[in-house]
């Protein structure tokens, strides 16, 4: 198999590591990679299939001869770098909110639209971590029995805002129980032993701005600009595993049965599903795996054609760099790169 000149910018941060993590472990075919960051993390050393590589500042320069760049360095740094890289023909795909709802940009989960992939023109984005788990779940259950409207409450971990968040949690942990003072400086409140229903900023219709991507992405991803769907996203007191209650309603009833074997077969999830001995998903489940985890699945006891189930993720692996380098392979696979 050919192999592949690949850069990770953003290489330093907790989605950087976790794509040098998931390439190896993949097996992905790289002839060589180039790992960069900003000027703050450049001449750090990162060790990738065993070789330690020096981390270099992302410049103008330093898209040459790549062929895929795997971006996570936030929405500003990919405005700029990213048009830059894909002129000099790498195939950029971004991690950040930058092209998401681009209508020129292919927004991809590969389990619901691959075939999406085909009309890059040298971008291709990758949704918000919310988003990927609960179109994952969603859309096997949407091609047999069309869903009309759904509504989904996040639980979200901190590891979702970066490594000061997750150090953040630790650190006022030991405060709080402690009984010592605490001064929050990621989030605007203490999140030790506590949740914020506040992720991005807050929008003219009361919604936040990840409240509405899941609204936007979900419509955009399944082709359904048509879906109702209303969002309340979480931050609580987790490091690692995005958790979802969603509640579904759909053309015609389904029966829970129908849900967990149409689940079971689907790509990308697992179902743990089983409340006699209290098995169900969770993020300590989820962390460091690759699947999307479905369970609580039971009728909507609101509405004749609704379901509600429960759906768990790692948020750095399928909800960021294991998704992007699905992408990759998806277009390597079909010969679109």
């Amino acid at each position: 198999m050919k192999g592949y000149n690949v850069a990770i910018v953003g290489a330093t941060g907790l989605v950087g590591q976790e794509f040098i993590k998931t390439l190896e472990q993949r097996n992905f075919p790289m002839a060589s990679i180039q790992l960069f960051a900003s000027d703050r993390s450049a001449g750090k050393k990162l060790f990738v299939n065993h070789q330690e590589i020096e981390v270099k500042e992302t410049t103008p320069d330093s898209f040459q001869r790549v062929d895929i760049a795997l971006f996570s360095a936030g929405a500003e740094v990919s405005h700029f770098f990213s048009p830059i890289a894909a002129r000099v023909k790498a195939l950029v795909i971004d991690n950040s909110s930058a092209f998401r709802m681009e209508p020129t940009v292919p927004l991809v989960v590969p389990e619901v639209n691959p075939e999406d992939t085909k009309w890059h023109k040298g971008i291709i984005a990758n949704p918000n971590c919310s988003t990927i788990q609960a179109v994952v779940a969603l859309y096997p259950l949407h091609k047999v029995n069309p869903i009309k409207r759904f509504t989904v409450a996040t639980y979200q971990a901190v590891s979702g805002t970066g490594a000061a968040a997750v150090e953040e949690l630790t650190t006022q942990s030991k405060l709080a129980l402690g009984g010592q003072d605490i001064v929050p400086h990621v989030y605007p409140h203490q999140i030790a032993f506590n949740v914020l229903p506040e992720i991005d900023v807050f929008l003219d219709n009361g919604y936040t701005k990840e409240e509405q991507k899941m609204v936007e992405e979900t419509r955009k991803i399944m082709h359904s600009k048509d879906m109702a769907i209303s969002a309340t996203c979480v931050r609580v007191p987790v490091y690692i595993g995005h958790s979802e209650a969603i509640q579904i309603e759909f053309t015609e009833p389904m029966l829970p049965e129908e849900a967990k074997r149409i689940l079971a077969r689907a790509p990308g999830v697992k179902v743990v599903d089983d409340p006699s001995v209290s098995l169900y998903p969770q993020p300590w489940m989820a962390a460091g795996t690759d699947k999307v985890f479905v369970g609580r699945i039971r009728k909507d006891i609101s509405h004749p054609n609704g379901l509600v189930m429960w759906v768990v993720a790692d948020n750095l692996r399928k909800g960021a760099a294991l998704n992007a380098i699905q992408i990759a392979e998806e277009v390597i696979k079909r010969g679109w790169l």
